[in-house]
């Protein structure tokens, strides 16, 4: 088999399996799904409206973020290419369970046509996260002090906060640590690779190296530079870290939208809280999305904090469905676009090649 026939088997297994995802997470929350359409005529439909301007906002802040970081590193891009891939980084995360791991693998293949680097491109992805964890801590802090003016800042809500942002924080040295020495980053993913690779070899005993620990170590190399590239200079990072700080705020007012169509002004710090808890616990969901996980710890988390779940379970599940409902359909498009233009650019390619 040629690489072109066996790069357009990857792209059709590739979609089908994107089709079954959707499909799975369709019927994991049908009844969810369903109990959110009879209780739409009882919603001010006029507030759930807003929710649209919020979440292309939230995407716009998203693709600032992404721009920042790359211009940081020496690259330019269009603002609005790099919008329409936030939608697309949004699908792959939310169809495919693997606690945002799934972003890295598909940023690294969509800008491989850009010449940029995978060590870049998962830099990027990386700093993304850091960001937007160090701007849940900012939120954590106004949380809290949200709850104590409304007087419901209990000792729960306290210890929940206190502790993710103990768990936060710790991440972010540990990370930073690692990559902050070559020796250390190559130790570090070389040994994780082994693993996997041993892991894999179980199922493909004759593959003992499907993945190759010479690339990862160019890879994490190339991380590293950008990362040390970075750290010489800390200031560059304030204009990312405001739009992170954004992009999680107009998450929390995509949220509270439901709330104001459902009658219900809950204490906005109580909001804030649960969805850094739910949205952290949703990276080590086995479901796609982090359904069933979300719900339990938003509905969870504002009961703790004075938020009946009478009313936090219905706005948590209407929150999450017009959610999806109006991000997957552009992400499906625009992801579905750019595997068709990727095999174009390929065939071009080829066709180059034997004239």
């Amino acid at each position: 088999m040629s690489d072109k026939e066996r790069a357009k088997r990857w792209k059709t297994v590739v979609t089908i399996i994107t089709i079954l995802a959707l499909g799975l997470l369709a019927y994991a929350v049908r009844e969810q799904l369903a109990d959110t359409l009879r209780r739409l005529g009882e919603v001010n439909s006029y507030a759930l409206f807003f929710m649209i301007p919020i979440q292309a906002t939230n995407y716009y802040v998203q693709a600032r973020l992404y721009h920042g970081l790359f211009r940081i590193l020496g690259e330019r891009f269009r603002l609005r290419s790099l919008y329409r891939l936030a939608i697309e980084l949004n699908f792959v995360n939310t169809v495919f369970p693997s606690g945002g791991v799934s972003g890295f693998s598909y940023l690294s293949l969509r800008l491989k046509q850009e010449q940029i680097s995978a060590g870049m491109a998962t830099f990027v992805q990386l700093m993304r996260f850091v960001l937007i964890f160090i701007a849940f801590q900012i939120l954590l802090f106004v949380g809290l002090v949200a709850l104590a003016i409304g007087g419901q800042a209990n000792d729960i809500a306290i210890l929940i906060a206190s502790s993710l942002a103990t768990l936060l924080l710790a991440g972010t040295m540990l990370g930073a640590y690692i990559i902050g020495s070559k020796k250390r980053i190559n130790d570090f993913f070389t040994f994780i690779t082994r693993i996997i690779n041993r892991l894999i070899h179980i199922f493909r005993p004759k593959h003992p190296e499907t993945i190759s620990i010479d690339s990862v170590r160019n890879t994490f190399t190339d991380l590293h530079e950008n990362y040390m590239h970075i750290r010489r200079n800390k200031r560059v990072l304030k204009r990312p870290l405001f739009f992170a700080l954004l992009a999680n705020l107009s998450e929390i007012a995509s949220i509270y939208t439901v709330y104001v169509a459902f009658g219900e002004f809950v204490n906005p710090g109580a909001v804030i809280i649960a969805y850094a808890v739910a949205n952290f616990a949703g990276l080590i969901s086995v479901l796609p999305g982090g359904v069933g996980i979300y719900e339990a710890l938003m509905t969870g988390v504002l009961a703790a904090a004075g938020v009946p779940p009478s009313v936090s379970l219905p706005v948590t599940v209407m929150y999450r469905v017009l959610n999806m409902c109006i991000q997957l359909p552009p992400g499906y498009f625009f992801y579905q676009k750019a595997l068709h233009a990727d095999a174009a650019l390929d065939e071009a390619k080829e066709a180059i090649k034997f004239e």
